[in-house]
């Protein structure tokens, strides 16, 4: 596998393909929870095809801003596209044309690896020899080809991730949400991950995660960094350190985390500069 430099489009020695219209664009999107605002004036704007980070501390809106924008949660105000699509007018044509996984996703564990696949992928709509057909290349796909016979529940955290992902893409979605989905994982087990989204990503599947681990955020073509609600960055890895004047991704997260702390502890609105 071959992973972009920062904002790069190379994968796998091909670009990524990308079309006029933008996979995911929102436009003051915001979302309150009575008093408190989880996501305030959110401008964003998802090219197809495109490997983004969604990145932030604890309570910073993106796990709010997925359910938006997977017309799970409709917003306060604003507006959101998705695939195409308004979240708030058509949720139900884009809860068929997208993928979801976390790290909490609802696999079966007394259920087969195939019994798994089969559930999720007729959930999605997928039926009679089209289902077998598209099941059996992607278990193989995904390396799942040698486990269709085993429990889920006896799989190792990496192989219920891979699995995961598997259940998530049956249906060959155009946009796949990733919230936090390799925590827990270990670091072999994340590189096998990653490998599989910049595989999908080379197939056209626009793709936004939220992780915790930096060396993953590095691996985003894009980043964006959200902050008690607020958009503060966006741009390539090197854009977003260069902004901050700080040396990694790690280095912002940091950065960031200790100034929300100290917004927190005053009661006041962080500085977005």
């Amino acid at each position: 596998m071959s992973v972009p430099g920062a904002g790069g489009a190379a994968v796998n020695g091909a670009a990524v393909s990308t079309r006029s219209a933008a996979a995911v664009a929102t436009h003051a999107l915001r979302k309150e929870f009575g008093t408190r605002v989880a996501v305030e004036g959110l401008d964003l704007t998802i090219n197809r095809g495109e490997v983004f980070g969604l990145l932030g501390p604890n309570g910073s809106g993106k796990t709010t801003t997925i359910r938006m924008l997977c017309a799970l949660m409709a917003p306060t105000s604003g507006s959101a596209e998705v695939v195409g699509l308004d979240v708030v007018r058509e949720g139900e044509r884009i809860r068929e044309r997208i993928g979801y996984m976390s790290q909490r996703y609802g696999l079966y564990d007394d259920l087969t690896v195939a019994e798994n696949l089969r559930f999720y992928s007729t959930v999605y709509g997928l039926h009679g020899e089209a289902r077998t057909r598209r099941l059996a290349e992607h278990a193989h796909a995904i390396g799942l080809d040698d486990r269709l016979h085993q429990l889920a529940g006896t799989l190792s955290g990496g192989w219920k991730q891979r699995l995961a992902l598997a259940c998530a893409t049956a249906h060959e979605p155009e946009m796949l949400f990733l919230d936090e989905p390799t925590a827990g994982v270990d670091p072999a087990a994340r590189r096998d991950f990653w490998t599989s989204i910049y595989e999908l990503a080379s197939r056209g599947t626009t793709i936004l995660v939220t992780t915790h681990y930096m060396d993953e955020a590095e691996r985003c073509q894009r980043l964006a960094f959200l902050s008690r609600g607020h958009l503060i960055a966006l741009g390539t890895p090197k854009e977003i350190t260069a902004k901050f004047g700080q040396q990694s991704v790690e280095d912002v997260f940091i950065e960031l985390q200790r100034r929300d702390e100290e917004a927190g502890r005053k009661s006041v609105p962080l500085d977005h500069r």
